[in-house]
């Protein structure tokens, strides 16, 4: 698929339920010339418009820039776009394509392809939008979109306006950047379309970041991220790095860089929000399906071969995102093992640097967008349905442990039978490539594997890795003559050189740099003397220039001890020479040496020590062919000559050697002297060494000893665990059937007031959902009246009372509210539970009997507060209804009802036998003239467990009728 090179922004909308009213109130809000184009694709046939039908919804928008797309056409700013649903869109540069799609594929599939499409084609210049109900549909596609720079939307219509600098308000999923009303965003699309650097029309317009004045600014920008994440992204590829630097830009309407700086150094959220974009977790699952295949041919054989049958396959999957890649290699393994897999011991390693990518992964809750991906019979065999998506089988899960790790700084695993780095190194700078490479080669073990990204290699360490498969990036590890550079980068500070103070350009500066080190070898190789360098140990090193005069290969077994190449005229001078150079720490030269194969000249041996880094040391032996001296006056000197004969010559040569040859073996004595000394001195090191050696072996046995027990003990101990494991998942289905079956509405709170669990009954009465678990109950509005209840609540809390209210629904129906303190197994008090009882016949039928009845009639709750009264008991008693409802009946009348004899029928005599009838109380009842009263007194069981009623009658005799003129006390 090629990258469009056009200037337009492109706007993909996907309509789900409603989304073609929210269209048009997106549209009506946009001026004609705007320069965008809107492509838009929807979910279901039911949600497919039509040119006249949106031209007509959206006021004032012409028919004639509302195109229906059916095969090929060439999109043009200004225009609107309509795609049928369920159809496959394509993009080649500046062209869509639209065709059929066989078969049957869910809208939110194809929903994803259309925005994974459009953000592959047009990189930042894609804008993501969802209208109407989606739910998840989408959300996989809108991530692509973010991952490439692109602005993503979805329509929330509780939103609020949004004007001047206010943030708009932020999505919990990372997809969305904003959650809008249709009008809010068009709002944006107008101030998105008018931005500094998306207007340009460059897929990533990094010009302004390159500028001399800006590179400062960029580093600035990598400090306040280290700062806050402990991560150095310096030596991250800064191409992508400032592509979602500049989305951050376009969401703060902020178009320089430097603004940028300072609104990030007086808003820390701005850099933590800045972090998470860097850390964009773009995968899939089974992503390119031809490297599982080789897995499976060329891998996974290796892997369970060299691990047998009781041995641990370990996987390392650095750079994890969300954990797709790492379930689809765990569920791609036990397809391989079939019916062997649960006997075997697999774990999969999956690390990433950002904590909420991480979070996602252990919960291994993925949208029901991923059938594209997973086949059916994967998702009955390895997924478990969830309400709006689906989830990793536990067994599954648990052969995979998910941590935190800066690939580039933590330590790596070890022992490693495969890695799987796809498409981590692309955003990595060649410096931290070179880092870890070395760091794979280190943890996995002999015949281990690496697997990389189909545009990723292993660039110069082709020592370390053998290429097995090269269309899937399979490696085979190598062992290593040396060890490789396992230095990790750490806290490393940029110091790139900004571009205005370079006096070339950069071609020229290294075309320069190149010329001088060519030249530089050119002089070395032509006037230089030949020479040797070697280390302490009189190991050849380097060899430089022709040194074919003064070393020889000797036959025999390969060496490159400097003593055994040497010739032996020169062997006796060389060793003098290093010798004395090794003791004065200072060059030493050694002239008129005579060989052979050098006729008519003199050899001459310097000798240059010197230390590098590490402490060890070198020598550079250099060997140089000069002329014989001869005297000053060179008449006489031929003249002697001649007189003495070659006899003359011979005898100083002789006596020369004879000198040497006792230098040499001076040194030579000394040497085997300080020799025996350090042989004698590391004998009896070795004997310590080894009484050591024998001590430390016994510690050593009994540690063994314990370490053997401690892991019998950890042993037995996650056994135990394991079992508490499933015991608690057994306890755990039984609660949540226990619950699901309850037709009786039950909620439970924490003491913070927060949600807990609920059954399904619950739902309806107190408008809960399943995300609403963790929110106070005072944040959420239930579709029954209920007052005060935080401080009933709160009170059965603290005084571990059990409180009852009656309440109705909005359709009338009575129902009791009983709330009980939640009570631990250790008897501590963590929270409540709140029990709806529909009372609504009882309640009825309870009420139609007192408004009949002519007799005073009450109604008592088990505390003896009154819950009601018939109109009856309010006349003949002359009170009020806010006077005695709730009230306790002894208090009622300020007092004046507080009979001992009343007291003895409610407290005594009906507990004893439930029902009582005719008992007499003479009392001068206030504000009344009643004097005596047969009261009839009966305990109505309600349907909730403890819960009752009293119905308390009244007849009233003896009583005086007040005469004219006369009130009440």
């Amino acid at each position: 698929m090629k990258r469009a090179t056009g200037p337009t922004i492109v706007v993909g909308i996907g309509l789900a339920k409603g989304g073609t009213q929210a269209l048009a109130k997106v549209l009506a809000d946009l001026p004609e010339e705007l320069g965008l184009v809107f492509i838009c694709h929807p979910i279901t046939a039911a949600e497919e418009a039509t040119p006249q039908s949106l031209a007509k919804s959206a006021a004032g928008l012409p028919r004639s820039r509302v195109i229906a797309v059916k095969g090929r056409i060439e999109i043009q700013p200004n225009r609107i776009y309509l795609t049928p649903a369920g159809s496959r869109t394509r993009f080649e540069n500046d062209n869509l394509i639209v065709r059929a799609r066989s078969g049957k594929t869910a809208g939110s599939v194809s929903l994803d392809e259309f925005y994974l499409g459009l953000a592959t084609t047009f990189g930042n210049r894609a804008v993501g939008v969802i209208l109407g109900d989606a739910q998840t549909a989408g959300v996989v596609g809108l991530g692509h979109i973010k991952s490439e720079g692109g602005i993503t939307f979805c329509q929330d219509d509780r939103a609020k306006s949004i004007s001047g600098e206010q943030d708009p308000p932020l999505s919990e999923d990372a997809p969305v950047d904003f959650l809008l009303t249709p009008e809010q965003i068009a709002q944006q699309l107008k101030r998105i379309a008018a931005h500094p650097h998306l207007s340009r029309g460059t897929r990533a317009p990094q010009p302004t970041l390159a500028l001399t004045d800006q590179e400062a600014q960029l580093n600035r920008v990598f400090a306040l991220l280290r700062a806050l994440s402990g991560v150095d992204f310096a030596h991250y590829k800064h191409s992508t790095l400032k592509r979602r630097i500049l989305r951050r830009m376009v969401l703060r309407r902020i178009p320089e860089l430097q603004d940028y700086v300072g609104y990030l150094q007086q808003n820390p959220s701005e850099v933590d929000l800045l972090f998470q974009d860097l850390l964009i977790n773009v995968t899939s699952f089974f992503r390119d399906p031809s490297v599982f295949q080789a897995l499976n041919k060329r891998v996974f054989p290796r892997i369970v071969k060299q691990n047998g049958r009781n041995g641990t396959m370990r996987v390392w999957v650095p750079g994890c995102s969300t954990g797709e890649e790492v379930y689809s290699l765990a569920i791609a393994l036990f397809e391989f093992l079939g019916k062997s897999a649960h006997t075997r011991s697999i774990q999969l390693f999956a690390t990433d640097i950002s904590e909420a990518a991480l979070a996602k992964a252990r919960m291994g809750i993925y949208p029901e967008s991923i059938v594209s991906a997973v086949s059916a019979e994967r998702l009955r065999r390895y997924f478990q349905k969830t309400e709006g998506g689906y989830q990793i089988a536990k067994f599954i899960r648990d052969c995979c442990v998910f941590a935190r790790q800066n690939l580039v700084e933590d330590p790596p695993f070890s022992k490693l039978d495969l890695i799987s780095c796809r498409n981590v190194l692309i955003y990595l700078g060649p410096i931290l490539q070179k880092k870890v490479i070395p760091i794979f080669h280190y943890g996995l073990k002999e015949g281990g594997h690496l697997m990389l990204g189909t545009s990723e290699t292993i660039g110069t360490f082709s020592n370390l890795f053998a290429l097995v498969d090269k269309k899937n990036k399979v490696y085979l590890r190598r062992e290593a003559h040396s060890r490789p550079d396992m230095s990790v980068v750490g806290r490393m500070v940029t110091t790139s050189v900004p571009e205005t103070r370079r006096s070339k350009p950069l071609e020229e500066e290294m075309g320069s740099v190149d010329l001088d080190r060519h030249v530089n070898r050119l002089l070395l190789f032509e006037y230089s003397p030949p020479g040797v360098l070697v280390n302490s140990r009189m190991e050849v090193l380097q060899f430089r220039g022709q040194t074919a005069p003064f070393l020889h290969h000797p036959p025999g077994e390969a060496s490159l001890n400097l003593l055994k190449l040497v010739r032996p005229e020169l062997l006796v001078d060389l060793r003098t020479a290093i010798i004395a150079a090794e003791r004065s720490e200072q060059a030493v030269r050694k002239t008129g040496i005579s060989i052979e194969d050098v006729k008519g000249k003199e050899v001459s041996i310097h000798v240059m020590p010197f230390v590098a880094e590490g402490a060890e040391k070198f020598y550079l032996v250099l060997f140089e062919t000069v002329e014989p001296s001869t005297p000053a006056n060179g008449s006489a000197a031929k003249e002697e000559a001649t007189k003495g004969g070659r006899s003359g010559r011979e005898l100083a040569r002789l006596k020369e050697e004879i000198r040497l040859t006792k230098e040499s073996l001076q040194a030579i004595i000394e040497e085997q002297e300080a020799t025996n000394e350090e042989l004698k001195s590391a004998n009896e090191e070795i004997q310590s060494s080894n009484e050591e050696l024998q001590s430390t072996n016994e510690e050593l046995e009994t540690a063994k000893e314990e370490l053997q027990s401690t892991n019998e003990e950890l042993t037995t101990l996650n056994e135990e665990l394991q079992t508490r494991n499933l015991e608690l998942s057994q306890l755990n289905n039984d609660l949540n059937n226990l619950l699901s079956s309850v037709s009786v509405p039950i909620l439970m709170l924490g003491n913070d007031l927060t949600v807990r669990r609920f059954t399904p009954m619950a739902e309806r009465f107190f408008n809960l959902i399943q995300t609403d678990i963790g929110r106070r109950i005072t944040d959420i509005n239930p579709n029954v009246a209920i007052k005060e209840l935080d401080r009933m609540v709160m009170e059965v809390i603290d005084t571990l009372r059990t409180q009852e209210q009656e309440i109705q629904d909005r359709d009338g129906r009575w129902y009791s509210l009983r709330v009980r303190p939640y009570r631990t197994m250790d008897n501590l008090i963590d929270g409540a539970v709140l029990l709806l009882v529909d009372i609504d016949e009882t309640k009825r039928a309870l009420m139609e009997f007192m408004a009949l009845t002519s007799q005073p009639v009450i109604t008592l709750h088990g505390d003896l507060r009154v819950q009601s009264a018939n109109e009856a008991f309010y006349q003949t008693f002359n009170l009020r209804r806010e006077e005695v409802e709730g009230v306790p009946i002894f208090s009622l009348a300020d007092g004046g009802w507080n009979i001992p004899r009343l007291r003895s029928l409610l407290e005594a005599a009906l507990p004893e036998k439930n029902r009582v009838q005719n008992f007499v109380i003479e009392h001068a009842f206030p504000r009344t003239w009643v004097k005596k009263v047969a009261c009839s007194a009966r305990r109505m069981h309600q349907q909730s467990k403890g819960t009752q009623l009293i119905l308390l009658a009244f007849e009233t005799f003896g009583s005086e009728r007040p005469t004219a003129g006369t009130t009440l006390g």
